[in-house]
């Protein structure tokens, strides 16, 4: 699983500067900062008013390894919106590199945030030897890392405190919620997939099936099929402007071909992914439009071109390998036309030092708890969404699932339908203690 839309769902650039303020408020975020920079390992790098209140950019030490923290530390960077100590305080993560904006859910509910970036994900990596070593990128460490984050941030945030994530965070955030139970009020993981049995893909194929109108299927399957029929004309336009990028494939892909069908394989879900149903109308009749016209569509509207030097790519590409799991698609109707047939699986774009057998007991074992345990959780999902095919189940313990009709990859709790907004916004603001 990768998450093409990412930069839809991450804020891009850096906040830094220093807040200039008079008076007592002076005072107070003088001995706030104090208090942030008391906490062993916490380093407050710059301060900035962000709408009014100070975004204070932190980095955290963290032990590369939490079930041996002598054999040494990283750096992870994070954030905290602060407004108040009493108020509520919302922990994101978006799985991936640091956000930098606040979330729909922090305004609804009035309170501070702290944003995460995931460990060796951006500049959140070990140095030295350590760098190289991929064995300690896992899902219980993570979660380590933001069980240590959440315990020394409550000594200056004291109101209850909400998980937040999407996508690969809202599974980060389940995550989090498994391993360290006690640490949050509640917990919401908005289209968070859920591979608890990676050789079990039916889900994801009832879903192409169904989605959308038949008409709109059978549109997107012959382009994507056209992609491949006119793959000789089209590779030196995507060589061309692999290029005109810097892109390069000889670590992971191997060759510019490979990466072009694996590019085309994932032409559908993309579409589905990062648009709407709407957006049928502009799918071309692929037997009328021409090369130019081909090539230009599908790389607007679903296909992603996975390249050696993808920061993100790289660590969530090893995270899928060896425990989130993939879709593992059939394509039968691109059989006759396929090059490299097993090709789309995360073990096909990570470096051959990288690679790495699945282990699906995480995953399992976390979806079991989840259905059984897990309290004050809520799951929302996208109607029209391929990652929201594998769900996970909320127990009958103050647990919640809703679907915003239609949506896709972007969805988000304000996208819900007026009656379930209402009822998801009343319970998170009951675990919250907002009136």
């Amino acid at each position: 699983m990768r998450n093409k839309g990412i930069s839809v769902l991450l804020c891009a650039g850096l906040m830094t500067g220093t807040v200039m303020v008079s008076g007592p408020s002076a005072a107070a975020a003088d001995d706030f900062r104090e208090r942030l920079e008391s906490i062993p390992g916490m380093t407050v790098t710059s301060v900035e008013d962000d709408k009014g209140h100070p975004l204070y950019k932190l980095t955290y030490a963290q032990p590369v390894d939490h079930g041996h923290p002598e054999a040494g530390t990283f750096t992870q960077r994070l954030t905290l919106w602060h407004k108040a100590t009493d108020k509520p305080t919302v922990l994101f993560t978006s799985g991936y590199g640091l956000n930098y904006d606040t979330n729909t859910l922090t305004d609804i509910l009035d309170a501070n945030q702290v944003s995460v970036e995931h460990r060796y994900f951006k500049e959140s990596r070990p140095t030295g030897a350590a760098k190289d070593d991929w064995s300690k990128l896992t899902v219980q460490q993570e979660a380590a890392d933001e069980h240590r984050i959440t315990r020394a941030l409550r000594a200056v945030e004291k109101g209850k405190w909400i998980g937040l994530g999407a996508s690969k965070g809202g599974q980060t955030a389940t995550f989090h919620e498994r391993y360290y139970p006690d640490d949050l009020d509640g917990v919401v993981a908005v289209v968070a997939p859920n591979d608890a049995n990676n050789k079990d893909d039916s889900a994801y194929e009832r879903f192409f099936k169904t989605v959308g109108t038949r008409a709109c299927r059978d549109a997107l399957g012959a382009v994507q099929r056209e992609m491949l029929v006119r793959r000789d004309a089209l590779l030196p336009t995507f060589e061309a402007d692999a290029k005109a990028e810097g892109y390069s494939f000889e670590k992971g892909l191997g060759t510019a071909d490979r990466a072009y069908e694996y590019a085309v394989l994932e032409l559908v879900w993309g579409f589905w992914q990062s648009h709407t149903e709407a957006d049928c109308a502009t799918v071309p009749d692929a037997k009328k439009a021409t090369d130019d016209e081909l090539y230009a569509w599908s790389m607007k509207y679903g296909m992603y071109v996975e390249h050696d030097d993808d920061a993100e790519g790289n660590p969530y590409n090893r995270q899928a390998a060896t425990q989130l799991g993939w879709a593992d698609l059939k394509f039968k109707h691109l059989d006759d036309l396929l090059r490299y047939p097993g090709l789309r699986q995360p073990n096909s774009l990570l470096p051959a030092a990288l690679r790495a057998d699945h282990d699906g007991r995480t995953v399992a074992d976390v979806d079991r708890w989840v259905r059984t345990e897990g309290e004050r959780m809520m799951f929302i999902y996208a109607g029209n969404d391929p990652w929201s095919s594998e769900r996970f189940t909320p127990s009958a313990h103050d647990s919640y699932r809703y679907v915003a009709p239609g949506a896709n990859h972007t969805a988000a709790i304000e996208k819900l339908p007026p009656a379930q907004l209402a009822e998801a916004v009343t319970t998170v603001k009951r675990w919250a203690d907002v009136k």
